[in-house]
Formats: C-alpha cells, sequence, structure tokens
C-alpha cells in the first residue's frame, strides 16, 4: 500500500472503541462465519453445530482483534499510514495464529482426537493466510476512505472560500466616496472610515470556517454601520436585541454582517424615509438564533436581488454544520426578516451568563454610529 503522507498524527484507523463499532464487528464476523459454512456445504452436508464453532472462532478473533487495535491505536496514529497498516495486518494475523492453536488444542481435548501435526500446522497457517487476506483489504479500504475525507475536506474549503468571494462588497465605492468627501472637511472622520473598511477587508480575507465570538462579530456590524450611517444620516436606524453572553458565544465568522448588507441594501436604501434593521440573537434549545429584519420597500422588487446572496450564507453554514442548519426567509406585509439557527456553541473558558442587551442606533453622527451615545428604548 503507497502512502502519500508520512506526517505523524494522521491515521486513517476507525475508533472501534466504541459500541457501534463493536456492533459492526460482530456482525460481520457472523457474516463471515456463515460464508464459510455455506463453502463447507460443497463438500458435506450443513451443520448447525460446525457454524456455532465457526462462529465462536471466527467472534474471538474479531473481538480480540478489534479490542487490541482499540488499546493501541494512540500509539498505532503515531505511525505513517503504511507502517500503521502493517501493523495492524501482523496484529490481526498473530492474534488469528494464537486462536488457531487454543481452538485447534481445545478440541483435541474435547473430541478426544489429536490431529496429525501437517494438518494442524496448514489449517493454522490457512487461518493466518485468510486473516491476513482479509485485514489487508479492510486497511485498503480505510486508507481510501481516508483519502476521500481529505479530498473532500479540500473541496469544502475551496467552495466556502469561493462562495466568500460571492458576497457583494457593493458598498466599497460609497465608502470610497465617502472616504474622498471627508477628507478635506473631516479628516478624523475619514481616517476612521479607512480603519472600519480594512477592518472589515481583513475579516473577508480570513478563513470563513473560523469561529469567532459573537462580541467580535457584532463590531464587524458595527463598523460596516457606521460607515453606511454617514452615507445614509437618520434614514437608517438599527435595533440589537442581544440576549445571549456575545463574548462566549462563538459563532461562524461573517455570518451576521452580510445579513445586515443585504437588510440595509434592499431594505432601508430604497424607502426615502429609511427605516429600522434589528439584530436579534438567542439562545434557544440548544441553538443560537440569528435574525435580521428590516422594512420591506413596496412591491419587493429589491429582494428579488437578494437570494442570491441568501443561498450563498445558507451554503456556507451548511457546509460546515450540515443537516443542523437552518436558514428562513420571512417576508411579511410590511417587513423582512431572515432567520438563521445551527448549534450553540461556547468558548472552552467560556460560561453562558444570559447577558441581554437592547438598544437602537441612529445615523445622528459618527459618535453615535460607532456605538457611543446610543439611547435606550
Amino acid at each position: 500500500m503507497a502512502a502519500t503522507d508520512d506526517r505523524p498524527n494522521t491515521s486513517f484507523l476507525p475508533d472501534l472503541c466504541s459500541t457501534r463499532a463493536v456492533l459492526v464487528v460482530v456482525v460481520v464476523a457472523e457474516l463471515m462465519a456463515l460464508v464459510i459454512n455455506l463453502v463447507a456445504t460443497y463438500y458435506s452436508d450443513f451443520s448447525m453445530g460446525r457454524l456455532a464453532i465457526t462462529s465462536l472462532f471466527v467472534q474471538w478473533v474479531g473481538l480480540t482483534s478489534a479490542a487490541l487495535v482499540c488499546q493501541l491505536r494512540s500509539r498505532l496514529n503515531r505511525l505513517a499510514p503504511a507502517g500503521a497498516a502493517v501493523a495492524v495486518v501482523l496484529l490481526v494475523v498473530i492474534d488469528t495464529l494464537v486462536f488457531s492453536v487454543v481452538a485447534a488444542l481445545v478440541m483435541s481435548w474435547v473430541t478426544g482426537n489429536l490431529m496429525p501435526g501437517s494438518l494442524w500446522s496448514m489449517e493454522i497457517l490457512v487461518n493466518g493466510l485468510i486473516a491476513a487476506i482479509i485485514a489487508g483489504l479492510v486497511m485498503r479500504y480505510f486508507y481510501v476512505q481516508e483519502q476521500l475525507r481529505q479530498k473532500g475536506q479540500a473541496e469544502l474549503q475551496a467552495r466556502i472560500q469561493a462562495l466568500q468571494s460571492r458576497i457583494r462588497p457593493h458598498f466599497l465605492f460609497n465608502s470610497m466616496n465617502i472616504i474622498a468627501s471627508l477628507i478635506a472637511v473631516d479628516p478624523d472622520t475619514a481616517e476612521k472610515v479607512v480603519e472600519d473598511l480594512s477592518v472589515l477587508f481583513r475579516a473577508s480575507l480570513k478563513n470563513i470556517g473560523n469561529e469567532v465570538s459573537l462580541d467580535e462579530e457584532l463590531e464587524l456590524c458595527r463598523r460596516y454601520i457606521h460607515i453606511e450611517q454617514l452615507r445614509m444620516g437618520e434614514r437608517l436606524q438599527v435595533e440589537w436585541d442581544i440576549r445571549v453572553e456575545a463574548k462566549s458565544v462563538m459563532i461562524p465568522l461573517l455570518t451576521l454582517q452580510p445579513l445586515l448588507e443585504n437588510a440595509i441594501y434592499h431594505g432601508i436604501q430604497p424607502l426615502a424615509a429609511g427605516g429600522v434593521v434589528t439584530i436579534r440573537a438567542l439562545a434557544e434549545h440548544g441553538e443560537l438564533v440569528l435574525s435580521v429584519s428590516n422594512p420591506k420597500p413596496e412591491g419587493d422588487g429589491h429582494h428579488n436581488g437578494n437570494r442570491m446572496a441568501l443561498e450563498n450564507i445558507r451554503h456556507r453554514l451548511e457546509a460546515l454544520y450540515g443537516d443542523e442548519v437552518a436558514v428562513e426567509s420571512r417576508p411579511q406585509q410590511k417587513e423582512y426578516e431572515i432567520e438563521i439557527r445551527y448549534p450553540l456553541h461556547y468558548k472552552k473558558d467560556g460560561t453562558y451568563a444570559g447577558a441581554c442587551v437592547r438598544r437602537r442606533t441612529t445615523g445622528s453622527g459618527p459618535a453615535q454610529a460607532a456605538g457611543g451615545e446610543n439611547r435606550r428604548r
């Protein structure tokens, strides 16, 4: 078996310590014993006694070999894949030979008939050869499965990065215009916008599979809102309803910010009077529930362009969490809401404190936009 990766601590060996793995070993061993007896019926009649003895022997070998691999798995993991595979095959062959000798002695003692030495040795060698072939095939199967898994992980990361790059950075041009207009009249604010923009794009270049605290994700949202409020002024208001401990709860990077971007672009920008974007985060039944709602313009024409971005976000989260992710859009008569649910994760050293923060940020000035002078509802 050719090995392409000699790095330590990488192994394709399955975890045979679990109850499910033991059940699989028992079922496979019994099927193998049944096949052996069906082959034997070609030469003689089918015998339940022979099936029972064969089953007992195969189960012995299968379960003890699984127990040995289970106990030695941490050491085998330090070997290269080829070395680990050879070690497991040798382990199974030795285990089979030992039990073949024990079984031959027990059968001779029970029946009182001592098997001829040549026949006895030949049967033991045949058992060892069969064990080597089966163990080798199993190791090859797990090796190929591991290669496919690694390939799938690589493709998954590429897919996530591709989906990330499709998130629309339409506000970049508006941000550049804001910076250009502020340089002469308010250089300090222009510098702050440049800092906010650099933080946002630095985050977009990171691995989207990384988890950050909800507090960090909300900070990205605040920086984005700061830029948009300089452009839209009083038209843009943001209400925060955070009912979890934001510093302890973990969230995939750039989950809320794209939703907030879509809410402003499709919900606030088309309205002459603007409106309120509401961001909620709460824990419910072991899941983190995130939602972003915004006013719905008449005709809802802008939301037709929202579908692709929403699908991108859905695919990103499903790539990370699988079927445990739920992404729902809820268009109402006057409001449009997007809700995301996925398993709740905490920092290893964090605890859930159930903090609840409700505030509204208006666009009356940079200080308020940055979250400095927020007024309570």
